[in-house]
């Protein structure tokens, strides 16, 4: 749907994880009930790596360890397991449920950004309910180094567990569009990713980014190769699968969800992705996702404020429009992202990231206003 300019960045690693932010303190979690006032955390120590703070260790485990209990309190506590129930996201109980987050920015573009301080942050300031963790497969990501990024993945879902956040692991395609070029790296990823997770309850995993040039029927045939390798480490988790046409349920391809909705996978527990920017998709693309969502279980895995590029002024009129929509239609979406780049898709104003103060309206954009005063409202 859109291109991302390209950054220059340091190899910063992500700060790492310890095992006693699964203590963290916690406000309760509900998409449809008054915010409540953020918490506190106990102790923190300060890695003088990183300059990032968490409180102390008090087990050996790393990120590839079992889950500890979510915090009480949290998404993941007051939820549970996720499943799909008609063309609903639902919770443990079976009550459909809207989910409301952030997507990072490229793992190799903003290393910095996703640390125990900022999800923290993204969990009791802004009072999310998931991260998205998007791995470019390209463009300086994956492919460059597995283990690399794998390990990156692997913390950063560890770490949001640890605070009761739900995680949709991102497999970022995007140039090249067809999803079959990366296919041995995808069932590569995800068999051993799924595997490290599986007795998580909070997991989703994101197949493919942004499908673009490529036919339905293609996109289908990717999606029923990668999830039986899912599913065989996580029977479970739900799988967002991404949509013709950069995710638009082919409407930037000149197409609609009817190839979708006449031709679907044959999986249980997916859903479809649909990406939008405010300030270019509108009136066409919101009749699309309201008729859609009739027949299809959706989830707006990433959107936008300005225009499909990333960049420009934001249409916060617009995006009021749709979020308001996904409201209605209890769509779950993450905004694009949790990043302090110069483009103003970026929430975070320039330099957030090297520093460990997160919180509040003084170190956010426009957009980064915009969006969490909509996740806590």
């Amino acid at each position: 749907m859109h291109r991302r300019a390209a950054l220059t960045w340091t190899g910063v690693a992500l700060a790492s994880l310890v095992a006693g932010w699964a203590a963290l303190a916690v406000p309760t979690a509900s998409a449809d009930t008054e915010p409540a006032p953020p918490a506190t955390a106990g102790p923190v120590a300060t890695d003088p790596t990183t300059g990032t703070t968490a409180p102390p260790a008090t087990a050996t485990d790393g990120p590839t360890a079992g889950p500890a209990s979510a915090p009480a309190g949290s998404p993941v506590a007051v939820h549970g397991r996720l499943r799909v129930c008609g063309v609903n996201l639902c919770d443990e109980a079976g009550e459909p449920i809207q989910l409301r987050g952030m997507s990072s920015h490229g793992l190799q573009f903003f290393p910095n950004c996703l640390n125990p301080d900022s999800l923290a942050a993204l969990r009791t300031d802004w009072r999310a309910d998931f991260v998205r963790v998007a791995m470019y497969v390209q463009e300086g990501g994956f492919e460059t180094d597995p283990a690399g990024f794998t390990r990156k993945v692997d913390e950063a879902v560890a770490t949001a567990s640890a605070l009761g956040l739900y995680v949709v692991v991102d497999f970022h395609i995007l140039t090249p569009g067809d999803p079959r070029f990366n296919l041995d790296r995808a069932t590569s990823f995800f068999a051993e990713v799924a595997a490290r997770h599986a007795d998580r309850t909070n997991v989703l995993w994101e197949i493919a980014n942004e499908p673009n040039g490529v036919g339905w029927a293609d996109i289908k045939s990717y999606a029923e190769q990668v999830i039986p390798v899912i599913r065989a480490a996580d029977p479970d988790s739900v799988v967002l699968v991404g949509t013709r046409g950069f995710s638009s349920l082919g409407v930037s391809e000149g197409a609609d969800e009817t190839e979708v909705i006449d031709d679907p996978v044959d999986a249980a527990n997916i859903m479809y992705t649909f990406h939008f920017y405010a300030a270019s998709h509108r009136d066409l693309q919101r009749a699309t996702v309201a008729r859609a969502a009739r027949s299809l279980p959706l989830f707006v895995s990433e959107f936008g404020t300005q225009t499909f590029t990333g960049d420009g002024p934001n249409d916060l009129d617009s995006a009021t429009t749709w979020l308001d929509l996904l409201k209605s239609l209890k769509i779950s979406y993450a905004m694009w992202s949790y990043s302090d780049g110069p483009e103003s898709n970026s929430v975070f104003r320039r330099g957030t990231c090297a520093g460990a103060d997160f919180t509040g309206t003084a170190v956010l954009t426009e957009s980064g206003e915009f969006i969490r005063s909509r996740i806590r409202g």
